[in-house]
């Protein structure tokens, strides 16, 4: 009960669009065959923040723009997966993502697309949050 009223509240739902998820797949296929390939990823995420906006989910529609306007400018995604302790840095603030710990940019991607797919489950919104937060930041 307590996680319906969360994703009620946050309007956290899964993707459900079809289409989407078929989308998913497919971004994480070509990932695992080609790499960051910006020929058809930044169409694909552009795509599939379509179906995000279509559904009504500001935090994907968001993170998939600063993805793929990430992806544009460095030629890469640079941004590490999300730790799953949180590391403090030098002035105190707290981050579950570590700067310097960039081991695969593929991986990174790939995990950030997978956790679109489910977002009932409120360990993907908090490493969603982070990828936005550690973007913006970037």
């Amino acid at each position: 009960m307590h996680l319906l009223l969360f994703n009620h509240y946050y309007n956290f739902t899964p993707l459900e669009n079809k289409k989407a998820i078929k989308l998913i797949d497919k971004i994480l296929e070509d990932l695992d065959k080609t790499g960051i390939n910006t020929d058809t990823l930044i169409d694909d995420l552009k795509k599939l923040r379509e179906y995000a906006l279509e559904e009504q989910i500001p935090l994907v529609v968001k993170v998939l723009r600063f993805t793929y306007e990430h992806i544009l400018e460095n030629e890469s995604f640079l941004i590490p997966v999300p730790d799953d302790e949180p590391v403090e840095d030098e002035e105190g603030t707290t981050s579950s993502i570590a700067g310097d710990e960039i081991k695969d940019p593929v991986e990174s991607l790939k995990y950030l697309v997978s956790l679109t797919r489910s977002l009932s489950n409120k360990t993907n919104v908090i490493d969603l949050r982070e990828y936005r937060d550690a973007l913006m930041a970037y």
